[in-house]
């Protein structure tokens, strides 16, 4: 079933970059295995494999993952070609597996816990990683020219703090929680939406359009969150299959992780040779 079955991945966190990292490395032969918090607060729910979480099985461009519920079924189903979803904040997963890789996707732009001890090879998405201390190689975030590009020796860029421009907007683009509280949904990823209209409420506080265009992202219906957390995202490119396919900047980044990997594999073959 997979090209390289010995080569088990553990990839912590499937948001949007997360899942174009599992989307790649599944369709290049790997097995992927992934682990999520209880209640991730995934806003690209639509491309991101996380969502498996809260619907049980989600399919992003042909590649479908369940969520398990224990390590034997999440064993049994890898084994059938499917990537496993597991609720474990903590990474049990990684002392039950043994995985050959594990990729940090969490994108906290800080190390949450992952240790260059925690595999034979350690890769992390993003700032906050340093290669050779807390991970093996980093690979780069950040628009531009260096997206994707994987670090043996040097960390990511910093975090910016500001949104990457899509369609002509940056920051405008984010929708965030007005106040702490429980959202609930009033238009639906892919919808057309236009200013001032009504997307979401956070404990009856309204959430609108900043501009015409897209509804690209929003969290779960029914997440409690907290006052400024990212609960949406709205694309003014008049694109509807934009919000539904992985983004070029997770595909650039999955390839990133993809050649590391192979580079890694390739140099272990030549230290035997």
């Amino acid at each position: 079933m997979f090209l390289f079955p010995d080569k088990l991945i553990l990839l912590k966190g499937a948001g949007d970059l997360g899942t174009g990292v599992a989307w790649r490395l599944h369709k290049a032969g790997f097995p992927v295995l992934i682990t999520e918090l209880a209640q991730p607060l995934v806003v690209r729910r639509t491309v991101a494999f996380a969502s498996a979480v809260y619907e049980g099985q989600v399919t992003v461009e042909g590649v479908t993952a369940r969520r398990a519920k224990s390590f034997q079924q999440a064993r049994a189903w890898l084994g059938d070609g499917v990537i496993s979803v597991l609720v474990d904040p903590e990474t049990r997963a990684r002392e039950e597996f043994a995985p050959s890789v594990l990729i940090d996707a969490v994108m906290a732009k800080r190390n949450t816990g992952t240790r260059l001890t925690d595999a034979p090879l350690v890769i992390a998405l993003g700032p906050g990683f340093t290669p050779n201390v807390d991970c093996h190689a980093v690979v780069e975030t950040n628009r531009g020219h260096y997206l994707g590009r994987v670090w043996w020796d040097r960390p990511a860029e910093p975090n910016t703090d500001t949104p990457g421009e899509i369609g002509g907007k940056r920051g405008e683009r984010v929708l965030r929680a007005p106040q702490a509280g429980q959202v609930t949904s009033v238009r639906t990823i892919g919808d057309a939406v236009t200013q001032g209209e009504t997307i979401a409420f956070v404990d009856g506080a309204r959430v609108v359009a900043p501009f015409d265009g897209i509804l690209r992202g929003l969290v779960h219906n029914g997440l409690s969150v907290k006052a400024g957390a990212k609960i949406g995202d709205v694309d003014a490119r008049a694109n509807r299959e934009a919000c539904l396919t992985i983004s070029d900047k997770a595909l650039a980044v999955g390839g990133g992780v993809l050649e590391a990997v192979l580079a890694w594999m390739n140099r272990r073959v030549n230290q035997e040779a």
